[in-house]
């Protein structure tokens, strides 16, 4: 672990600029770097659901076997020939994954028969399906999809043999709810609503998805299927063969669909993307209806596989941001700063943390905002701790030690910036931009 620390001190002063005196959770937070051994937590916890990745042969998922033997063998090995006794003295990796199976409902099914190579859709089927997404070089992007949209409406409304499906979903306390609405001429409206509890927001708009597509070939002599949804790339997934936690729905999309294809030479389907931003009608009403329910969580209830890998890694970033508010390891002079809403910002890897967003896009201001942050800076206070034979007064000569807090409300050398509220990061910033001598090594 020390080796690892040292190792990632250097990357997070490097990242910096910082200096090597820095503290080490202080410095990892500014450059949205997670401490390791939550790091290794979250590694561990992963790996404890990997096996549900195999498929049912593997010789991980018969030692995961909880089911009895059928037949009395010396030769079993399984879990499920251990005694009661057996299994509260046994410990390790397969036991807490056998356990945390428990909790889990299959996500994957690698050995489906719609994944094997030249049975695949993609191979027999390829000019049956398409996509048609948004072309973000246009000049005005949102009011060129939304006329596309109304454009393919206003074509497809009177054919009979054409069913337009608006898909969406929203998650309100851990409840999925995902929705479509079925539109056909000379048909009413067909809704779809089913709710899901511990789900992420990529399979309920899959299972949206799967569940218009079902209601549309289930409609007599329908041809053309018309797809809209938000999550586009979701849509791709259903016709990735690699694994992923998707794979029985889109196993059971893609079984849909070929019995749909070989019914007739003319059917097809497109999928047409169209963000909730635009607010385009049909898709605003589907938005509007998945939003309107309001649904408790049953328990005991089983998650999916990606809900569970995104917990762990969300209960990790949990742990980090508890320990950073308590720890002293952070820097007793750090400067806790707030955010746009007036909360404290606290750490986070995503997206490279909430600081580098800031200020990451300049070496040098990321550098002194950094020092000034931390309060280990070529200033005055920072001399007197660890160089107090060196002259710590402040060069305004108002002052008889050069601190942070000085510089930043009281020094006559940085008055280039109006706003006298520092305590926000947004506003420290530009004090800092507007001022690019303060907490620099050159006051020239």
């Amino acid at each position: 672990m020390k080796i690892l620390n040292k190792m990632q001190r250097r990357a997070a002063i490097w990242i910096l600029g910082t200096f090597k005196t820095s503290p080490l959770e202080g410095i990892e937070a500014l450059a949205g770097v997670i401490p390791i051994r939550f790091h290794l937590q979250k590694i561990a916890k992963r790996s404890q659901i990997c096996p549900f990745k195999l498929p049912d042969n593997h010789i991980l998922k018969n030692l995961l076997d909880d089911s009895p033997p059928r037949v009395k063998s010396s030769n079993s090995h399984n879990i499920g020939s251990l005694t009661n006794r057996q299994r509260s003295l046994t410990k390790g990796h397969l036991i807490d994954s056998n356990i945390k199976s428990y909790g889990i409902f299959p996500s994957f099914s690698p050995l489906n028969p719609e994944f094997s190579p030249g049975h695949r859709i993609i191979n027999n089927f390829s000019n049956r399906f398409s996509f048609n997404l948004v072309n973000k070089n246009n000049k005005n992007p949102n009011k060129t999809r939304t006329q596309e949209l109304d454009d393919m409406v206003l074509h497809n409304s009177s054919l009979p043999y054409t069913a337009l499906v608006i898909t969406d979903a929203s998650i309100k306390n851990d409840i999925a709810t995902s929705i479509s609405h079925i539109h056909s001429a000379n048909q009413s409206i067909i809704k779809t609503v089913h709710h899901a509890s511990f789900v992420t927001s990529t399979e309920a708009e899959l299972f949206s998805i799967r569940c218009g597509i079902n209601q549309a070939c289930s409609i007599n002599n329908i041809s053309k299927i018309i797809i809209v949804t938000d999550f586009i790339h979701t849509a791709r997934k259903i016709f990735n063969s690699e694994p992923h936690s998707f794979q029985i729905h889109s196993a059971a999309i893609l079984n849909k669909l070929r019995k749909f294809f070989i019914s007739n030479e003319s059917n097809s389907i497109e999928f047409w993307e169209c963000s909730s931003k635009l607010k385009w009608r049909f898709h605003h009403d589907a938005d509007k209806d998945s939003k309107s329910f309001l649904v408790t969580p049953s328990y005991p209830s089983k998650i999916s596989w990606d809900f569970c890998k995104k917990s762990d890694c969300n209960e990790s970033i949990k742990f980090w941001k508890m320990m950073f508010q308590a720890s002293e390891g952070k820097g007793n002079h750090f400067l806790d700063l707030l955010d746009d809403d007036l909360n404290a910002i606290e750490p986070s890897y995503a997206k490279g943390g909430p600081w580098l967003q800031s200020f990451g896009h300049s070496n040098s201001l990321c550098a002194h905002t950094t020092r000034a942050i931390t309060n280990h800076a070529t200033i005055g206070e920072y001399r007197l701790q660890f160089f107090p034979s060196m002259d710590f007064s402040c060069p305004c000569n108002n002052y008889p030690i050069e601190s942070r807090r000085h510089i930043l409300y009281e020094c006559s050398r940085f008055n280039r910036y109006w706003n006298p509220r520092r305590d926000m990061l947004k506003h420290f910033v530009m004090f800092l931009s507007a001022n690019p001598n303060a907490f620099a090594f050159n006051d020239n």
